[in-house]
């Protein structure tokens, strides 16, 4: 029996598995991959394989009641009959934050859990269904190993400056301070940019992860050396719903002028907000580009985001002391052509210069000339979560065994 993993990244409505087959001393190699949408309600499963040919497909009407625990049980029936020879051993997860206290991958016990729930206030958007799975398989599948992995893990290289609030000292000791996000992406970038360019993954980069959440990350020699999310995943650049980086008097104008509760004002910022809130139509880039010629909210809510996108690249370049490389990458990173180009139109000051073909057809270079080079590299987080989940498993056994 060849052993997998199972890689779980769960939303609100949603979970994404893939399943890898693991072998001594091998990168873990995509076998399945799949989705549950709709959850609650109408629900949709997909499975493909690596390939991306379709294997299965059902939909549910919104009186079968399927949730994430039905879901995933559905998902353990269905590799029980397709698994081929298949054992899963461990299910690996996508945690968004580990606070202080998780620098590394840790392997799950009632303890984490107890301390993972402890930080849902800092969020309020993901936390709590990255975490229904991992108690809906303790429950259900007691046993089965499973890993935490987690987006706040990667910038813990970061300087106690860059990672610091002018905030009293006790809401420091607090735990309040500047985390960043989307680190399982931005390891994925670190690790696969020496591919792309060897001399390039030892300098000084930037990587935009650019979708309906978007963060940028200064690497220096593949280490995070600055990040433009901070203490929440409600910081830095515009996101679909998300406002990014606003004046705290804000918040307080909406509390006290406009009488919002702080669970309406929270709403406002994480889901009402940003590329939807400037635009009044959509969160979907695609929309807002189909839209851009003849509705100027939509051409202004794509303004703002590369505005702030280039005045960010801007602080990042202070922080890194130059700038070698740009990275795009995640949904609207890889696949909008015209933000890229937007984007790089914006920092003729750096040194970067379009090649207009090579941005068309998704690079892996975009730029030409002797200055910065940019690039398109899609991210892969899911096996990020693998490569963590297999070490995690061998560190544990290899102490069991000592």
């Amino acid at each position: 029996m060849t052993p997998v993993l199972i890689v779980l990244n769960a939303g609100s409505s949603s979970l994404k598995f893939q399943v890898y087959d693991m072998f001594d001393g091998a990168e873990p190699r995509l076998v399945w991959k799949g989705l549950y949408e709709g959850l609650g309600g109408s629900a949709h499963f997909i499975v493909k394989d690596a390939d991306g040919k379709l294997l299965d497909e059902i939909t549910w009407s919104s009186g079968d009641r399927i949730g994430h625990e039905e879901a995933l049980m559905h998902l353990v029936s269905w590799l029980s009959q397709f698994r081929e020879e298949r054992k899963p051993i461990a299910i690996g997860h996508r945690v968004v934050h580990g606070g202080e206290a998780f620098s590394t991958p840790v392997l799950v016990d009632d303890s984490v859990i107890q301390r993972l729930e402890a930080l849902v206030p800092l969020a309020p958007l993901h936390q709590p269904h990255n975490l229904e799975p991992i108690r809906i398989v303790r429950r259900r599948l007691p046993g089965m190993p499973q890993v935490a992995c987690f987006d706040t893990a990667f910038h813990q290289t970061q300087t106690d400056i860059a990672t610091l609030f002018a905030l009293p000292r006790e809401m420091r000791e607090r735990g309040v301070r500047r985390y960043g996000f989307h680190g399982l992406s931005y390891d994925y970038i670190a690790s696969v940019l020496k591919d792309y360019d060897p001399q390039l993954a030892k300098g000084r980069v930037i990587v935009a992860h650019l979708g309906n959440g978007a963060s940028l990350c200064a690497l220096n020699g593949g280490v995070s050396a600055a990040t433009t999310m901070g203490f929440s995943a409600l910081d830095g650049l515009p996101m679909g719903t998300r406002c990014g980086a606003v004046d705290a008097g804000v918040i307080f104008f909406m509390l006290r002028e406009m009488r919002l509760s702080p669970a309406e004002a929270e709403s406002v910022l994480y889901k009402k907000s940003g590329l939807l809130g400037v635009s009044g139509i959509s969160n979907d880039m695609r929309v807002l580009r189909s839209k851009a010629a003849s509705d100027p909210n939509a051409r202004r809510a794509i303004d703002l985001f590369v505005y702030r996108i280039t005045r960010e690249i801007g602080s990042l370049v202070a922080a890194l002391g130059g700038l070698d490389g740009l990275v795009f990458t995640a949904g609207i990173g890889e696949n909008d052509v015209a933000t890229r180009a937007e984007v790089i139109a914006g920092l003729g000051w750096a040194g970067l210069n379009l090649d207009e073909a090579a941005n068309r057809s998704g690079g892996p270079r975009i730029s030409s000339g002797s200055g910065p080079t940019a690039w398109v590299i899609p991210t892969n987080e899911e096996l990020v979560i693998a490569r963590q989940t297999r070490s995690v498993l061998g560190a544990t056994r290899a102490k069991l065994a000592s």
